[in-house]
């Protein structure tokens, strides 16, 4: 009695570790199978949203006519963005099946695997209840009512060992499964997420690229020369070459330096005297103002002679240069 005791509370507690197990596989595995659902739903309606935004995109660049660097660029760029949006369509196909399906199929599974466990749990009351039988009519002491029920019984234990046995190679293969699925499932939802990633990465590289090459300016000088007329901008673009030809003259002018005065400034010496100039006589005589013309002469040279021996040798060559170039000859007086 205390063997079969033994071996019956053992049952008991292999079931209710089994039970445990599946209860929480199906709640976790539940959880992550409603969560990645729930995940994948978003990445649809991103797609859905990245899909507004390229015919947002369309639609602008179809009514904007001055701006051909933006149509052009902006053009690439919606298409490559309609690109990124089918890799994410892509991508929320495979995470239907490869992670949300074999999730939900767990919900299924631990059914099953409740359903062995009953029927585990139905084998091994039966065998019990007719062991309680049997010790009931072993103590009446019914002989034929015993050699029933030790019939009965015989097969309620072998039905009870089946059946746990079949438990146990059903929980193991359950557990066996689920490792293999769990692991499954995330190197899948991994490698869909460096999939679309790496695919989204080059097209987004190649949105950039013609987001850079956009010409701002180009674009702005084409809005210009329509908002304003012809002749304006004609009036604007010579106001501007006024303005900068005049600013040039100005500064050149400062710039000048100021020869013609500096060829002007007289310099500390006193200017040289002129020598006057004997006039020829060719022999003939001259008449008293003549005479008195002479001797004003000779007393003027005198005074040169006493005064330029104040001068230096230098000073004297110098000053024989300039006399020469500014002393004009005299004519001679006429004859009466």
């Amino acid at each position: 009695m205390s063997q079969q005791g033994a071996g019956t509370k053992d049952i008991e507690n292999q079931s209710k570790f089994i039970q445990e197990r599946i209860t929480s596989v199906e709640k976790n595995f539940g959880q992550l199978c409603e969560t990645f659902s729930s995940y994948t739903r978003k990445t649809a309606r991103l797609r859905d949203k990245g899909d507004q935004i390229t015919k947002d995109l369309m639609t602008y660049i179809e009514g904007e006519t001055l701006n051909p660097s933006s149509n052009k660029y902006f053009t690439e760029f919606a298409q490559n963005l309609s690109a990124i949006q089918d890799y994410r369509n892509a991508q929320v196909t495979r995470l239907e099946t490869k992670v949300q399906q074999p999730l939900s199929n767990y919900g299924l599974k631990c059914k099953h695997t409740k359903a062995d466990l009953k029927a585990a749990y139905a084998a091994r009351d039966k065998e019990q209840k007719i062991r309680k039988k049997l010790d009931v009519a072993r103590g009446k002491g019914d002989a034929r009512q015993i050699a029933v029920l030790e019939t009965d019984l015989q097969k309620a234990s072998v039905d009870s060992s089946r059946t746990t046995k079949n438990l146990e190679q059903q929980s193991d293969k359950f557990e066996l499964e689920k490792l293999q699925d769990a692991k499954k499932v995330m190197t899948d939802f991994v490698m869909i997420e460096m999939a679309f990633h790496a695919k989204a990465l080059e097209v987004y590289s190649q949105c950039y690229q013609s987001l850079s090459s956009l010409s701002v300016d180009t674009d702005i000088k084409e809005f210009r020369s329509k908002m304003r007329p012809s002749n304006s901008s004609a009036r604007i673009n010579m106001a501007r070459t006024g303005s900068v030809s005049s600013g040039g003259s100005n500064a050149n002018f400062e710039d000048t330096p100021r020869v013609d005065l500096q060829s002007n400034v007289q310099t500390s010496d006193p200017p040289p005297r002129r020598q006057p100039i004997k006039p020829v006589t060719n022999g003939n005589t001259m008449n008293d103002d003549e005479e008195d013309d002479d001797d004003e002469e000779e007393e003027e040279s005198d005074d040169e002679e006493g005064d330029s021996e104040e001068y230096s040798d230098d000073d004297e060559t110098e000053l024989e240069t300039e006399r020469d170039q500014q002393v004009q000859p005299v004519r001679p007086a006429q004859r009466r």
